[in-house]
């Protein structure tokens, strides 16, 4: 019988960020090193660097004597990422204006078509990585290499927070529908070349998102680590 392939690091750090900004691992999860490397097929030192650049991310908090848990955003801290975003979005968005050709319209029209679709179907997480990758082309192609690199680590942020403190909402109602249509209105005027009216709508999107967030949310179950991501699940202590 031939034995599955042995995970690379990259394709172990893949895995457990899509699975986290998926919300299937939780703010708060504790990542034991042990039920990951089991779950995996690998050994401890092969899940330390993964870890390691998860943090270095924010996407996980190291505690000295404590292990890996999922980084678990405060209600300051969202504010600040907001905050943060509302800021230095606006100038990507105009180097992107600068510089966008037809080929970077289309791939921001068909983030915006995938998240409809995603939001239709119900699949919320689906939908909010999508809302993330929009923002992340339009960073990637502005071609600011600090601000880019500042915003790849905040939309990373982001998608923990709307998982963690975005009211509940149906898929076809209004606040679930907004933020498509807010990325059709931005893209309607990147493609006018209108930065300064491009950066007013970015900025009211940005808002809005955050003003959706709720700071009072009911506990989790914990996940079994590997359920998520091995074959045999055994009970998570």
């Amino acid at each position: 019988m031939t034995e599955p392939p042995v995970l690379t690091e990259n394709e172990i750090y893949e895995r457990m960020v899509e699975t986290i900004l998926d919300h299937r691992l939780p703010p708060g999860t504790k990542l034991v090193e042990d039920r990951l490397a089991t779950a995996f097929g690998v050994s401890r030192t092969r899940i330390r660097p993964v870890l390691v650049r998860l943090a270095n991310e924010q996407i996980v908090t190291l505690t000295l004597n404590r292990g890996a848990t999922v980084a678990q955003p405060t209600a300051s801290e969202a504010r600040e990422v907001f905050e943060v975003r509302r800021l230095i979005e606006p100038t990507l968005i105009a180097c992107f204006i600068a510089r966008a050709g037809a080929a970077d319209m289309a791939v921001l029209s068909q983030c915006i078509a995938e998240e409809e679709e995603a939001r239709k179907a119900g699949d919320m997480r689906r939908a909010i990585r999508l809302s993330g990758d929009f923002h992340l082309h339009i960073a990637n192609a502005a071609q600011h290499e600090t601000l880019g690199r500042i915003l790849r680590k905040l939309v990373s942020r982001t998608s923990l927070i709307l998982m963690t403190y975005r009211a509940d909402v149906q898929p076809q109602s209004d606040a679930s529908r907004c933020g498509c249509q807010e990325h059709r209105a931005l893209l309607d005027a990147i493609r006018l070349r209108d930065a300064k009216e491009a950066a007013r709508l970015m900025q009211e999107h940005l808002a809005q998102l955050e003003s959706q967030l709720q700071f009072t949310q009911a506990g989790e179950a914990v996940p079994d680590l590997l359920a998520l991501f091995g074959a045999e699940p055994i009970a998570l202590a």
